[in-house]
């Protein structure tokens, strides 16, 4: 049995030392979580704040002062127009909007009911309900200080929520929206991760080499076919979601599967990429799994994009995903359409175009 065990064990071994990619993958994707959990704060910090000031007085000041002071609230722009702090939250740019109504000093300073209206993101239920929280613990401070003082009545201040795009909210419209990016990435990598490895694996790939195809048009070639599974799978799911689970699509469906189609586009190069980069299937598939993760906990789909650290933060930046969940709430929630989304359209198009182009270089590294 002995020494069975140990010849066995010995060749085992070393086919694993040889197998690097598994190995790497074995140590890499642990040591990944624990990085990951170990530093994400699900505190949110620095939301996107737009104030609307319509009193313009120094009790005003005090609370936009206050607001800055907690951490919580990063106030980009204050403006006295409500209708503007709408359309900041609507097109992705602010997740909170404090309205200051003009009466705000004088009910102050007479001891009434001052109410200040807090217009809340609910397409992300995580910051909306702490931003929330952290609005209704500085109302009650600044209430207890006026008691302390006795300077004004009790109860002077108040804070009356609206949620805005998810009144209900229903876990389903904040998860499921972002789901369809995440589960088109996991369709459309693995299929053009084994793309030119099945190539390879079946001898095709000589005859590839030697026939006169230009590198972009043989990308191009690979890419379609998958394209149109990926479209298909996204219209299937987006079926699903409106009619099985009831989430409602506010938005545009053409401008949809049109950013749908350069997300594909980015998903497969980059799937194409790491299968010339491999030399089996199985290998491509380990390599494929390993942007996946990323793309989950760094996209802001799970966690939200306020609570990481910034090194993580730019590395969700250039991620596809990220940038894809953020288009796909933003249409299906909040009826956003290209001009309030186009930061996440111009980095997505900037990713695919990239990543295009890193493909065919490494394919014509293989065909040298």
């Amino acid at each position: 049995m002995w020494p069975s065990f140990r010849a066995i064990f010995e060749k085992e071994f070393l086919h694993l030392r040889r197998d690097r990619a598994t190995l790497m993958l074995a140590f890499m994707i642990p040591l990944f979580q624990l990085v990951l959990f170990g530093f994400i704060d699900q505190t949110v910090h620095n939301v996107a704040t737009v104030v609307v000031d319509q009193d313009r007085s120094s009790d005003s000041r005090e609370l936009i002062d206050r607001l800055r002071a907690s951490g919580t609230f990063r106030i980009k722009h204050i403006t006295e127009n409500p209708h503007d702090a709408r359309g900041d939250i609507t097109a992705g740019r602010a997740r909170i909007g404090i309205v200051i109504p003009p009466d705000y000093h004088n009910k102050r300073t007479r001891g009434q009911d001052a109410k200040v209206l807090v217009l809340i993101d609910g397409s992300d239920s995580t910051v909306s309900g702490q931003a929330l929280a952290s609005v209704n613990g500085l109302v009650a401070a600044m209430n207890l200080e006026d008691i302390r003082k006795g300077t004004r009545a009790p109860q002077p201040l108040s804070a009356q929520p609206i949620i805005l795009f998810n009144p209900d909210g229903r876990t389903a419209n904040y998860i499921i929206p972002g789901l369809v990016a995440v589960l088109v990435q996991i369709v459309a990598m693995m299929l053009a991760a084994v793309s030119i490895v099945r190539e390879r694996e079946k001898g095709t790939l000589e005859q590839l080499l030697v026939t006169p195809i230009n590198p972009l048009g043989l990308m191009l070639g690979k890419l379609g076919p998958y394209l149109f599974v990926g479209l298909g799978e996204m219209a299937l799911i987006l079926v699903a979601m409106r009619f099985g689970f009831g989430v409602p699509i506010r938005g545009n469906l053409v401008f949809l599967f049109g950013m749908a189609l350069i997300y594909l586009f980015a998903l497969l190069a980059l799937g194409l990429f790491v299968s010339t980069r491999t030399k089996t299937q199985a290998e491509a598939q380990q390599m494929a799994q390993m942007f996946l993760l990323p793309s989950i906990f760094l996209s802001g789909y799970i966690f939200p994009f306020e609570g990481l650290p910034w090194p993580l933060r730019a590395v969700g930046e250039v991620l596809p995903a990220t940038h894809m969940v953020a288009i796909m709430r933003g249409v299906v929630l909040r009826n956003a359409g290209l001009i309030e989304l186009m930061p996440h359209v111009l980095a997505l198009m900037l990713i695919s175009t990239v990543l295009v182009a890193l493909s065919v270089r490494a394919f014509k590294k293989v065909a040298v």
